[in-house]
């Protein structure tokens, strides 16, 4: 028999499988990315105590790793919430992503190799299927695989690390297109372009192609955001209203 070792990682791993942090942290993780808990939303400990039936240090292990990757930030005194870009932090990061992307599309070799346009077809297909089926978890995991084949191709694993570095910062953003059902089915044929641009060796819409991509996550997120701040505002307007009055 094979002895099988287990390293701390795992067995932290294994600990917060059991006291339910990882299925806290998922279920957060979920409602987030997909637009259910808002920008700036407070995440209350007691409230996500009774809402998951878990333990208060399972609860702030998964605020604590919701806030490793970056989507929740945590604060003394105030305790966690969702994480809110600011406006200026949106238009930087995209900006960003648009010159690495349109870096990376310059340094493919066009026309692409079958193999990569039939590695493309294939995840685009499973694309498409959840896209009709509405499944958001389907469609991200397609759209992160597209993403990543795609942009492989530029042979530059730190060039490839920078730009997924800066997709999955925005993870959140990037999202909220998927509650859209227009807005899926346009960056569903953006992808399609995309690999006709690499088998007919058009770089310069292929170009033009990965940076227009961006702009749609960008737009509907700075939407929500601006909505989110007033909800916010106006409660705060009520609250005040309500301690001066009494009423």
């Amino acid at each position: 028999m094979t002895a099988v070792s287990t390293g701390p990682g795992n067995a932290r791993r294994d600990r917060d499988a059991q006291d339910g942090t990882t299925d806290v942290a998922s279920a957060l993780e979920f409602d987030i990315l997909f637009g259910h808990l808002k920008p700036r939303e407070r995440l209350v400990e007691d409230v996500l105590m009774r809402r998951f039936n878990a333990k208060r240090h399972a609860v702030r292990q998964a605020l604590a790793e919701l806030e490793r990757i970056g989507i929740v930030t945590r604060e003394p005194n105030r305790g966690a919430a969702v994480r809110d870009f600011s406006a200026q932090e949106v238009e930087e990061i995209c900006e960003l992503r648009a010159i690495l992307q349109r870096r990376a599309a310059q340094r493919m070799r066009l026309p692409a190799n079958p193999e990569l346009i039939a590695g493309l077809q294939t995840i685009q297909k499973q694309h498409d299927k959840a896209v009709v089926a509405r499944d958001p978890r389907a469609i991200d995991r397609a759209n992160e695989a597209f993403h990543h084949i795609l942009f492989s191709a530029c042979g530059s694993a730190h060039l490839l690390g920078a730009i997924e570095h800066y997709a999955y910062l925005t993870r959140a953003m990037r999202l909220y297109p998927l509650v859209d059902p227009d807005l899926l089915e346009l960056l569903r044929s953006e992808h399609w372009a995309m690999i006709d641009a690499l088998k007919a060796g058009d770089r310069k819409t292929l170009m033009a192609l990965v940076v227009d991509h961006i702009q749609h996550s960008k737009r509907m997120y700075l939407q929500v955001r601006q909505a989110s701040r007033g909800a916010t505002r106006l409660n705060d307007e009520r609250r005040t209203r309500v301690s001066r009055t009494g009423t």
